[in-house]
């Protein structure tokens, strides 16, 4: 059995942005649904997926620049 805790850190930070997404996700919308209505929760929805644009466009950044910095610097 290794030690690895780096892969152990990744791994548990995956976990814990899944689970925060299916919180947002399905209790958020379900609750605007259960409360409000199918169009209110179609409505809610529609603006998490636009707040979401943006974060996953930096993020992608983020990694591009990475991959590039890590591929600079191989020697």
């Amino acid at each position: 059995m290794s030690r690895d805790l780096r892969k152990y850190m990744k791994d548990t930070n995956v976990r814990i942005l899944i689970g925060a997404f299916l919180l947002l996700f399905v209790i958020g919308v379900g609750l605007i649904w259960a409360i409000y209505g199918f169009g209110a929760a179609v409505s809610g929805f529609l603006c998490l997926l636009g707040a979401f644009v943006p974060i996953a466009l930096i993020f992608l950044v983020l990694y591009g620049m990475d991959w590039i910095v890590k591929r600079a610097n191989r020697d």
